[in-house]
């Protein structure tokens, strides 16, 4: 289905540029933004709005999608997909992203998932530019000639760019400081944590009430060595079960993190195998440098943050809880 369609059943303009902004239907919960856009049949979706993930412009889980009686497609030359559903004028989403394949991918139900019925992915997002304002709880796609205020800090984004000067994936890579030490990470606003009871009982993290939270992750080789080299810093055992009981993992404290010209901290940060992250077999192979974790929602909450990806900058504004580094 060609945009200008799509957009046409959603009630929505067909451009980008012709759009003022909008605030986007959301319900904030512990540190994540829900979309939640109403189908023209009156469903309401909740989807997780998430930088850090997502192979098409959305995806819903196959629970989710099955009331919904979409029509199967095809996107690369393959099945598992189903044609958008239209949305209720002036309660949907706004106009698609730049993704290649403008259809949903469907997902099995799987464990974690519980959270919401999809994601709204980083494909979705990425020829907009979005203001995540953390202590407004509000999330807002603004327009073409949004100017940063005298307030926003720039970050450099990185991203793999293609032959033609496009993304070739739209992951946000984000380089932090930690004890002197740059670490890249993913800008990853869809990261989720479920803390254990040994977890919520030390950890500051705001839980929703189905158990899920905001989360940062670093991998297990790196949390090792701030452990060896800071044996101070708090380190909790099984402190979050986002993949079950039997595979619990550890998180620690870390007192201080530079994010472009703001100190934050503490923030908590959940153990990840390294191979989920490293060049071979992890989400360093769709980054333009390696990444060895993710910066979430629980470190971000201090800020109004804009992701302008048409200039490949995260602009952010201290609102509370950070201090500028000099």
């Amino acid at each position: 289905m060609k945009v200008a369609m799509l957009a046409a059943a959603l009630g929505m303009s067909v451009s980008w540029a012709s759009q003022a902004s909008t605030v986007i239907p959301t319900s904030y919960e512990a540190g994540h933004f829900i979309a939640t856009p109403t189908t023209a049949s009156g469903k309401l979706l909740r989807l997780n709005v998430d930088t850090g993930g997502g192979s098409a412009y959305l995806w819903l889980k196959a629970s989710a999608a099955k009331p919904l009686s979409l029509k199967p497609a095809r996107c690369f030359g393959t099945d598992g997909y189903v044609e958008p559903p239209a949305f209720t004028p002036g309660k949907g989403l706004p106009p698609l992203g730049g993704h290649q394949c403008n259809n949903v991918m469907i997902s099995p139900d799987a464990h974690g998932d519980e959270m919401t019925d999809g994601v709204v992915s980083a494909w979705y997002l990425a020829k907009g530019i979005w203001t995540f304002d953390y202590p407004a709880r509000r999330l807002t796609l603004e327009d073409t000639t949004w100017k940063p205020g005298t307030d926003d800090h720039a970050v450099p984004l990185g991203f793999p760019i293609n032959a033609a000067g496009e993304f070739g994936t739209p992951y946000p890579r984000i380089a932090v400081t930690i004890e002197g030490e740059q670490i890249d990470l993913l800008l990853d606003t869809g990261a989720t944590a479920h803390p254990t009871t040994a977890g919520r009982a030390v950890m500051t993290t705001a839980v929703a009430p189905d158990g899920f939270a905001a989360g940062s992750y670093i991998t297990t080789s790196i949390m090792n060595r701030w452990h060896a080299s800071h044996p101070d810093w708090p380190l909790i055992e099984a402190a979050d079960d986002l993949f079950g009981a039997k595979n619990a993992t550890r998180a620690i404290r870390v007192p201080s993190v530079v994010v472009g010209e703001w100190r934050i901290g503490p923030v908590w940060f959940i153990e990840r195998a390294d191979g989920a992250f490293d060049d071979k077999t992890g989400l360093s192979r769709f980054m333009d440098e390696e990444i060895h974790g993710a910066l979430g929602g629980n470190a971000l909450s201090a800020f109004r943050m804009t992701v302008d990806y048409p200039h490949r900058k995260a602009w952010l504004t201290c609102i509370e809880g950070c201090k500028p580094v000099r």
